[in-house]
């Protein structure tokens, strides 16, 4: 997907979350309800938070304004910055600062002062002649018209973008395709709560001979564009949108499969070996019992295996629904630092738990597993080494490792290899679960007094 429909789909995304989470509430501090209006002559001194359903500044507010509403109207001045999101944003006055707006329908009528940076995200975005921003200009739109003035750099994505303003600095614009022809139903039908009309703008970049571009201008669109003589005071670059690469990388060759296949054989081996190593010379009890539980019992150790996979994608499910649900009580019950608290804790217990159980399904059960077959095979050969404390689980794990291997090789079709490899890890498990459940049973010996 195009940058340009990415940055559409999440201003869009965000204006609607915007309007979903306008309905009446209150703010940190600040005024909120259905609707807020600063009358023209009041000041207030100091930053203004508003949470409602239609918020207009008439007046004057010495500070920053963060404002959430089905509709935000700026006629007044504001000394800070302005942060808002609704569904429709209409800045008619001044602000000293920077702007910060999502939206539905962005505009910035005629009289509008911005000093700072504009960042906007919306459907459209419209700049009346007359407005002037002081920094920066930076837009994720479906469509932007942009007839005011910008006293430093434009940069652009949006499905349409027409330049018939100042822009003193450099323009870089990422467009839709000019050729693509407007369809569906017009723009007013999903705004007509809007309080200023939608303009409708041509698809792709259009500049109106009338604009001035006082550095460079780099555009990408598929089309290579034929610019008013004069408007464009540096450098013009045409970038074609990029292609994108749905089609599959090229097959691998046999020699490569099997170079891969060797490759990650041997990088497996060596892996599980040291690993394998590393239990043995730390945990030798443990592991040597979970082994013996698999060597003597190895049908009852598939069986349980297959009961404890099935068992742990039940327990996530469960902590799950536990979390959300102990979420929404407490949240209910206004006790939102214990809601949060839950809501952290169940994340824990589900990292903590597949954390524990991939460990031990992409290790544990394997090294288990060949530890088994080597005292198993060892103990046939009445070889002195079945006794030994690593080379059981040395010669068991290489054995193992190769018969996977041979079996899944890449010339030979089939899922074989991968049914071995998955009863691998099911013995291995249930061999795990085994021996838990032993020791959870064993009760504690009580001294004779």
């Amino acid at each position: 997907m195009l940058t340009t429909r990415k940055l559409l789909i999440a201003g869009t995304l965000l204006s609607l979350l915007s309007i979903l989470a306008t309905t009446p509430a209150y703010a940190f501090d600040g005024r909120g309800g259905d609707n807020v209006t600063i009358q023209a002559g009041q000041v207030i001194n100091d930053d203004l938070y508003v949470g409602a359903t239609e918020f207009v500044l008439d007046g004057t507010v010495n500070g920053d304004v963060v404002a959430f509403a089905q509709a935000v109207t700026i006629n007044g001045a504001i000394t800070g910055d302005l942060i808002t999101a609704a569904q429709t944003v209409v800045i008619n006055g001044s602000v000293a600062g920077n702007v910060r707006m999502a939206g539905g329908i962005l505009f910035v009528g005629e009289k509008a002062k911005i000093g700072g940076d504009v960042v906007g995200a919306g459907y459209s975005l419209e700049l009346r002649k007359g407005s002037s921003v002081g920094r920066d200009l930076v837009v994720g739109t479906g469509q932007t018209l942009l007839a005011g003035d910008v006293a430093r750099n434009v940069l652009a994505s949006a499905g349409s973008l027409e330049i018939a303003g100042n822009v003193g600095g450099n323009v870089k614009a990422e467009v839709g395709e000019a050729s693509q022809a407007q369809s569906g139903p017009p723009p007013s039908m999903f705004f007509r709560q809007s309080t200023v009309p939608v303009p409708i703008v041509k698809p792709g970049l259009t500049i109106d001979p009338a604009a001035k571009i006082k550095g460079n201008l780099d555009y990408t669109q598929d089309t290579d564009l034929t610019i008013p003589a004069g408007v464009v005071a540096g450098k013009i670059t045409h970038s074609p949108r990029p292609v994108e690469q749905n089609q599959r990388p090229p097959e691998k060759t046999s020699q490569q499969k099997v170079a891969d296949w060797a490759l990650r054989s041997l990088r497996s081996l060596v892996t599980l070996l040291l690993i394998g190593l590393l239990l043995l010379w730390l945990f030798p009890i443990f592991t040597g019992a979970v082994s013996a539980q698999l060597e003597h019992k190895p049908l009852p150790s598939l069986g349980w295996g297959v009961v404890t996979y099935a068992g742990f994608f039940f327990t996530l499910m469960v902590i799950f629904f536990v979390t959300v649900i102990a979420a929404i009580v407490f949240g209910l019950l206004t006790l939102g630092g214990l809601s949060a608290s839950i809501v952290v804790l169940g994340l824990l217990a589900l990292l903590t738990l597949i954390t524990a159980f991939v460990l031990t399904v992409v290790f544990l059960a394997k090294i288990v597993f060949g530890l088994s077959l080597g005292r198993w095979l060892l103990g046939r050969l009445n070889s002195p080494l079945a006794g030994h404390r690593y080379w059981p689980m040395v010669i068991g794990m290489a054995i193992t490792v190769v018969v996977v291997a041979l079996l899944t090789f890449p010339l030979i079709p089939g899922v074989l290899g991968w049914l071995v490899n998955l009863a691998i890890v099911l013995m291995g498990l249930g061999a795990l679960w085994l021996w838990g459940r032993d020791k959870a049973s064993k009760k504690p010996e009580v001294l004779a007094s």
